[in-house]
């Protein structure tokens, strides 16, 4: 039995061993972590790796250049790369306000990423922390205890009452006189924050964020958005911090799809290994999503586990296609399928012909796939799909998805939110 997870994984990517391809984007992220000044902002659709993504530039911010070196881009490495104290949180759909965001970083008591294991206070001593023997990769610091020798922390990392953006400030300005500068001689603090589209309410936060950016504290974002206009809406002057730090991640070259197979392949030792025809039809549905290759690939070695079989063949992978188009693997894709069809055959067929529709790129955003309603009317018709426009609106409710959601730009253009979905209902039988 081979353990798929060994070389599949639907997590993020911490470990940069496992991380595949991207050069670009690592070259991105050399040159908005180098720069003193700016803001870091990750970005793009479902699936694409944004996190895993936020994970490596973490690690190279702590000094681990295993990506760089991966990449062949050391070359490109200042001779004196700036180093970091990091913090990362992953923001969730219950915070929805920028003050319930500052409020989580300063209570936050996470010993490996959160902010509060930074702060001095009384009695507390700093230690070094390996992050590869206990975590993974990279080096980060951890607080144990402060020695104090005379410090009173009262005066560096005070509580404002009723003022969470204060607390934050003084929490962070504390950190960087007593951590970053005079006890572990790094260049700033680095404070990631990953889901970052999900707060609704971000009224404020480009404004804490514009002030609070300097050589010594950087900030970086992660989420979904077209563009940055959806991560950075609520201060029109946190764009200029974007010159060096705006990276887009959009879907995977052909080329380095393939290579999540073969990595694999590498950490199974070759006890499992692919047809190179299923290589080719897997990266094929999956379009440049990694995730969806990550999906397939652990679904392919389970059923070769239970065939008793060390190559996944096309006898095999024909089983798997077999699984999905009947709705009996992926449990949580098949369950946003049946939330957006509901009890209507009609839907179910407005939302295949939706999916199957050949995707347009809007002229902003090389990946964005639009789909147009009055392109599918006609053979909704020819299908005898009744009341199209009655249809519609579930697939656009949030209780049930959304599977769509509508574009500004003119009326009847859609697109899905969750490209992975999309490839599902491609795969699923009606």
């Amino acid at each position: 039995m081979i353990d798929p997870e060994v070389g599949f994984t639907s997590d993020v990517i911490r470990d940069p061993k496992r991380f595949v391809g991207r050069t670009e984007l690592v070259r991105s992220c050399i040159k908005a972590l180098n720069s003193p000044l700016g803001l870091i902002a990750v970005y793009g659709k479902r699936g694409v790796g944004k996190s895993s993504l936020l994970r490596q530039i973490q690690q190279m911010a702590l000094g681990d250049h295993t990506l760089v070196q991966h990449a062949g881009l050391m070359h490109e490495m200042p001779d004196k790369p700036r180093s970091y104290l990091t913090v990362y949180y992953s923001c969730d759909t219950m915070i929805t306000t920028g003050e319930q965001l500052l409020s989580r970083l300063c209570n936050d008591q996470d010993d490996e990423d959160g902010l509060l294991r930074l702060v001095p206070n009384d009695g507390k001593e700093i230690v070094e922390f390996n992050r590869t023997k206990e975590v993974g990769v990279g080096a980060d610091l951890k607080v144990v205890n402060w020695g104090t020798k005379g410090i009173e922390s009262s005066k560096y990392a005070r509580v404002v009452p009723g003022d969470t953006a204060q607390t934050f400030r003084n929490f962070v300005n504390s950190i960087v006189t007593h951590q970053v500068k005079k006890r572990l001689h790094r260049d700033a603090i680095l404070i990631l924050l990953d889901e970052f589209d999900v707060i609704k309410h971000k009224t404020d936060l480009g404004s804490v964020i514009k002030s609070m950016s300097s050589p010594d504290v950087k900030f970086g974002i992660c989420g979904i958005g077209h563009d940055l206009v959806d991560l950075v809406e609520d201060h029109a002057s946190v764009e200029r911090l974007l010159e060096q730090g705006a990276i887009h991640v959009k879907p995977m070259p052909h080329a380095e799809a393939l290579g999540i197979l073969e990595r694999a392949e590498r950490l199974f030792s070759d006890r499992m290994r692919f047809e190179d025809d299923v290589k080719s039809q897997i990266i094929e549905i999956s379009e440049g999503y990694p995730y969806f290759v990550q999906l397939i690939g652990k679904e392919c070695v389970t059923k070769a586990n239970e065939q008793n079989a060390d190559i996944i063949s096309k006898d095999i992978y024909a089983s798997v296609l077999d699984d999905i188009k009947t709705g009996q693997s992926f449990p949580t894709l098949e369950g946003a399928y049946q939330r957006a069809i509901g009890n209507s055959e009609g839907r179910q067929l407005l939302l295949h012909l939706l999916a199957d529709q050949p995707e347009e790129n809007a002229v902003f955003d090389e990946d964005v796939g639009r789909v147009f309603l009055r392109q599918v009317r006609k053979e909704a018709e020819d299908l005898d799909i009744q009341y199209l426009d009655q249809l519609l609106p579930r697939l656009l409710d949030a209780k049930y998805g959304p599977a769509l959601t509508r574009l500004p730009e003119k009326p009847g253009i859609y697109e899905f939110p969750n490209p992975v979905f999309r490839l599902y209902v491609r795969l699923r039988h009606f």
